[in-house]
């Protein structure tokens, strides 16, 4: 099945010079994320080296090696965000999603957190993104409040 997907994505920009950006995006389009499978069958095909492929992946921050969650949960790590307590609302929230240290994404795949330098809503900081939908002036309680009540909602709980 990877391959046929791959050769797919391989159709569209085989005589294209400097596609291997486009090849990653499509394949995380693909697959949700950059497999090792898949590199390496494009680095055959193509005769790129995959550290190549694994080089850009690894430089550009849009590209993720690993599976995501369903939802992804932005928090604003931010200056205003920072001192108006952002470090203990991701403490909660890592701790009410069960993430493991180390780790971004909740053992059942459900939710993704990930901090970014500043989302540029400083004048309702602390902000929170849930798939997109902004949160601000969250506090710990809140920000426990919004997992739960988006989990009841996705989960039908």
């Amino acid at each position: 099945m990877i391959e046929k997907k791959c050769q797919t994505i391989l159709d569209t920009y085989h005589n294209e010079n400097g596609s291997v950006i486009s090849i990653l995006q499509n394949m995380q389009e693909v697959f949700g994320y950059i497999t090792e499978d898949a590199v390496n069958w494009f680095s055959e095909k193509l005769n790129i080296p995959a550290s190549n492929f694994f080089g850009v992946a690894t430089f550009y921050s849009q590209f993720y090696l690993k599976p995501r969650g369903k939802n992804i949960v932005t928090a604003c790590c931010g200056t205003a965000c920072h001192v108006k307590g952002s470090e203990a609302i991701i403490n909660r929230m890592r701790a009410d999603m069960a993430i493991a240290e180390g780790e971004d994404t909740t053992a059942d795949g459900y939710f993704t957190l990930e901090n970014v330098a500043c989302v540029g809503a400083c004048s309702i900081a602390p902000v929170v993104i849930v798939n997109k939908k902004v949160y601000g002036i969250v506090t710990p309680d809140k920000a426990s409040a919004i997992l739960k009540d988006y989990e009841g909602k996705n989960r039908g709980r």
